[in-house]
C-alpha cells in the first residue's frame, strides 16, 4: 500500500466518532496490507515505531520539526524540487524567517501535522503554477508503507555527535517525497501526536472483523495478545490464515516469549472481607504494596535488544503499561545468582526504602526512579527492595494456566531470597474475621490494606473474573468511598484570586466506558498543595490541545479553559458518588481531591465507569 493511501486511510479515521465504525475501517486496512507490511503498519496504527517494550523515540522537539518544514517547504516551492538545490542554497536562504512561517502555521492551527499538510500544499501548488507538477507525487514514485516506515527508523535511530542535524536532513527528505496529507501523519507520528482514539482492543476487533466479519475471533486474539504483547507480531501471525481453523491453531501457538511482555493481572475490587469469601472461598492474602508494578524477564543466554542494536541482555523489565524499565533497574543484575533456572518470568512490586531505617518509602519517591539519567545516583539514594508475588514462566513453560497454589510453591524453589528479592508472605484463609484482621493489620502498617487471590485461579491478565480483589478500606485517608479512582485529566480551568499567578485553579476529570470514551465525573480545584498544582500546570501545557479530544463526551457547560491529550491519570478520593445531570458519567464525586499524580498509568489504565458504580454499590 501507498503511504498516502494509508494516510487517507488515517485522515477517516481521525474523522470517526463511533468505535465501531473505527473498526470496521480498521479492518478494510488490514484487508488490503501486504503481508511485509502488517507489521509496521500496526505499529503506525498506535502512532509507533516498535512495540512498547521495544520503546524507539525521536527525540525531536516541535522546534526541530519546524526547523525540518522549513527546509522542506522551501524546497518543496522550488521549481526542480532537487536535492542539489537543497545542498547549495542552504546557507544562502532566510531560515529565520522562514522557520517564524512555520511557526505561525503552528500556533495558529494548534497541530504541526496540519501545518506541514497545510504548507507543503501551498508549496505544490506554487510549483504546479510554475511549471509541470512535480513528479515525486505521481502514483509510480509515490512511497510505500514499508518505505516510509524504514526512513522514520532512520531518523529514530540516528544518534551521536550531530545527530539532530542529520535527523532533520532525513526528514526533510522524506517530506519532500511524501503528498501533504502524508507529510501531516509523519510529522504527528515523530512528535507522538497521532492519537487516533481507539485502543489496542479496537486493532484486536478490527483484526477479527478483516477475517471474519464479525468479532468473533476477538476473545481469541485478545487471550493471544495478553501472552505475548506484540500487536505486529499477532497481527502477522494471525492475519496470514484464510482458513479459520489455520487462525485458531496459530493464535493456540502464540505464547508467551522472554523478552516480551505479559499483559499483567488487576485487581477487581469488593468492599467488605464476608463478600470476598463468598465469591472466592478460600484465599491467598498479601500485602498491598504502593510501590512500581514490575515485571522482571531473566535469561541466561541473552535476550535480543532490538533498539539497542542488537546487544543481548540477560535481565529485562516491564511496566504495567508494558514498557520497558530495565535501564531503572540497574541491581536486579544481582537477581542472576538469586534463581535456579535459565530463563524466568517474575511479577512483583519495587519499593523504595531508607537505608538508614528499612522503612519503606511512600510512591511519590520511588517513582524518581523512573528517571532515564544519572540511573546509578538515584539507585544509591533511593534503593529498592524487590517484592516477588507471583511466577509466569520458567524455562521455556508458560505457567500461566497453572494453579496460583502450584505457582506459589514454585517460587519458593526458584528464587533464593534476600534482603533485596522478597518473596511475598501471604495468608491463606477462608475466615472474613481472619482477612479483616490481616487487612487491618497492614493498614496500621502504614501499607495500602491487601490483595485477596483465589488459591487455584490462573493467572489472568487484566481484570476478569474474580480471581484477584483489592480491599483498600483507609478509614479516614480515603474518606467514605471504600477504595480510590484512577481518573484520566480532560483539561484544566484557568485560576482565579491566589491561583492566578498558577494559571490553573481546577481540572476536569473523568472515567472510561466500555467503548472507551472518556466521561466526566468531578471538578477539582480544592485539596492541592502549592506544589501539586505548578507540577499539574507544566504537565497539563505539555499536553495542551486546541480542540477536544473525540474520545471526550463532555456537556458544555463543564468545557475547560484548556483540552489536554488523554495520558495523564491522577489518583483521587471523595467521600461519595451522587447522581448527576451535568456529568457525562450521569454520576458525579462528592467532595474530591487529588491524593496523587499516577505516571506509572496510562489513559487506558483509568478506572471504568462499571469500576466506579461498583466501588461506589450503586
Amino acid at each position: 500500500m501507498h503511504f498516502s493511501d494509508f494516510s487517507h486511510h488515517l485522515e477517516k479515521l481521525e474523522q470517526t466518532a463511533s468505535r465501531l465504525e473505527m473498526t470496521a475501517q480498521l479492518a478494510e486496512v488490514f484487508k488490503v496490507l501486504a503481508a511485509e507490511e502488517v507489521a509496521a503498519a500496526s505499529y503506525l496504527l498506535e502512532g509507533r515505531l516498535l512495540p512498547a517494550y521495544q520503546s524507539l523515540e525521536f527525540q525531536m522537539s516541535i522546534k526541530t520539526v519546524v526547523r525540518a518544514l522549513a527546509r522542506a517547504q522551501w524546497q518543496s516551492s522550488q521549481a526542480d524540487g532537487s536535492d542539489t538545490a537543497v545542498d547549495t542554497l542552504f546557507g544562502e536562504v532566510d531560515w529565520s524567517s522562514r522557520e517564524e512561517t512555520v511557526n505561525t502555521a503552528y500556533k495558529r492551527l494548534g497541530d504541526i501535522g496540519a501545518a506541514a499538510q497545510e504548507l507543503l500544499a501551498q508549496s505544490n501548488v506554487q510549483v504546479e503554477l510554475e511549471s509541470e507538477p512535480k513528479k515525486n507525487t505521481s502514483t509510480a514514485n509515490a512511497l510505500s508503507i514499508v518505505e516510509v516506515y524504514a526512513a522514520l527508523i532512520e531518523i529514530a535511530k540516528s544518534s551521536g555527535e550531530g545527530s539532530q542535524e542529520q535527523k532533520v536532513q532525513l526528514l526533510v527528505s522524506l517530506l519532500n517525497r511524501l503528498e501533504p496529507v502524508a507529510a501531516k501523519y509523519v510529522c504527528r507520528i515523530i512528535v507522538g501526536t497521532l492519537r487516533l482514539g481507539f485502543s489496542t482492543m479496537t486493532l484486536l476487533d478490527a483484526l477479527s472483523w478483516a477475517m471474519t466479519g464479525t468479532k468473533a475471533e476477538n476473545s481469541l486474539l485478545e487471550a493471544a495478545y495478553q501472552k505475548k504483547a506484540d500487536i505486529g507480531k499477532l497481527a502477522e501471525s494471525y492475519l496470514k490464515h484464510k482458513d479459520a481453523a489455520a487462525r485458531q491453531q496459530a493464535l493456540a501457538d502464540y505464547t508467551i516469549e522472554v523478552g516480551v511482555p505479559i499483559v499483567p493481572q488487576l485487581c477487581q475490587v469488593l468492599a467488605s472481607p464476608e463478600e470476598v469469601i463468598e465469591k472466592m472461598e478460600e484465599v491467598y492474602v498479601e500485602a498491598k504494596y504502593d510501590g512500581l508494578r514490575v515485571q522482571i524477564h531473566v535469561s541466561r543466554k541473552g535476550m535480543p535488544n532490538p533498539v539497542a542494536g542488537g546487544a543481548s541482555v540477560q535481565i529485562k523489565t516491564f511496566t504495567r503499561n508494558l514498557e520497558d524499565s530495565t535501564h531503572m533497574f540497574p541491581e536486579l543484575v544481582a537477581l542472576l545468582d538469586q534463581i535456579k533456572a535459565d530463563e524466568a518470568i517474575f511479577d512483583g512490586e519495587a519499593i523504595g526504602y531508607d537505608a538508614a531505617t528499612g522503612a519503606l518509602l511512600p510512591f511519590q519517591e520511588t517513582i524518581t526512579r523512573k528517571r532515564k539519567h544519572d540511573v546509578e545516583k538515584t539507585a544509591q539514594s533511593v534503593p529498592l527492595k524487590f517484592f516477588i508475588f507471583d511466577i509466569l514462566a520458567v524455562d521455556g513453560r508458560s505457567l500461566l494456566e497453572t494453579p496460583l497454589t502450584e505457582r506459589k510453591k514454585l517460587l519458593q524453589t526458584i528464587l533464593t531470597q534476600n534482603e533485596q528479592f522478597v518473596i511475598t508472605s501471604f495468608l491463606t484463609t477462608a475466615d472474613p474475621k481472619e482477612l479483616q484482621a490481616f487487612h487491618e493489620e497492614k493498614l496500621a502498617a502504614g501499607l495500602e490494606g491487601v490483595v485477596i487471590k483465589q488459591v487455584d485461579s490462573p493467572y489472568q491478565s487484566g481484570r476478569k473474573g474474580w480471581y484477584w480483589v483489592k480491599m483498600k478500606q483507609t478509614a479516614g485517608a480515603h474518606a467514605k468511598l471504600h477504595d480510590t479512582i484512577d481518573c484520566v485529566v480532560l483539561g484544566y480551568y484557568l485560576g482565579r484570586g491566589k491561583r492566578t499567578g498558577f494559571g490553573l485553579g481546577a481540572f476536569l476529570v473523568g472515567v472510561l466506558t466500555s467503548e472507551q470514551t472518556v466521561v466526566t465525573i468531578a471538578k477539582i480545584g480544592t485539596g492541592m498543595s502549592d506544589e501539586q498544582i505548578k507540577e499539574l500546570k507544566q504537565l497539563a501545557d505539555a499536553l495542551a490541545v486546541d480542540t477536544q479530544p473525540t474520545a471526550y463526551s463532555v456537556s458544555k457547560e463543564l468545557v475547560p479553559d484548556v483540552w489536554m491529550r488523554p495520558e495523564l491519570v491522577v489518583e483521587i478520593a471523595a467521600d461519595e458518588v451522587t447522581r448527576s445531570p451535568s456529568h457525562t458519567a450521569g454520576v458525579a464525586l462528592r467532595f474530591p481531591r487529588l491524593i496523587k499524580l499516577r505516571k506509572d498509568k496510562t489513559w487506558e489504565d483509568a478506572t471504568t465507569l462499571a469500576q466506579l458504580k461498583q466501588i461506589a454499590q450503586l
